[in-house]
């Protein structure tokens, strides 16, 4: 069996790509939070927050690996939690099928993260 931190880096990569894939979709679909959104006059610190919390999930793919034990644990515990929550109330806010569809796959994925991490010795 692979070694916990390979697979939970995994299962980040996975995360990662399927918002990111979710995003794409999102703007061929052309629905109504591409719109919503391109039509706010958000600050620069908004954008930036917008960015720390997408680059958040590629992060986690190499704190994984290179923090200390406990330390990783309790990372990818706390971020795949909050990922898990921040998603799970955006779910009503995408009316396309793809989008729940993949915001239910991306909750699969934040729950073995968090089942890994919480059963890694």
């Amino acid at each position: 069996m692979p070694d916990t931190r390979i697979i939970l880096s995994a299962t980040w990569v996975a995360a990662t790509l399927i918002y990111l894939y979710g995003d794409v979709l999102r703007i061929y679909y052309g629905g109504d939070n591409t719109k919503a959104l391109a039509g706010m006059n958000l600050n620069q610190f908004v954008w930036l927050g917008i960015a720390v919390l997408m680059l958040t999930p590629i992060l986690m793919v190499f704190l994984t690996l290179v923090l200390p034990q406990p330390a990783s644990r309790w990372a990818n515990i706390g971020v795949a939690v909050f990922f898990f929550l921040f998603n799970l109330a955006g779910l009503p806010t995408y009316p396309p099928l793809f989008d729940k569809f993949l915001l239910a796959v991306s909750l699969v994925f934040n729950g073995v993260t968090v089942w890994y991490a919480w059963s890694w010795n």
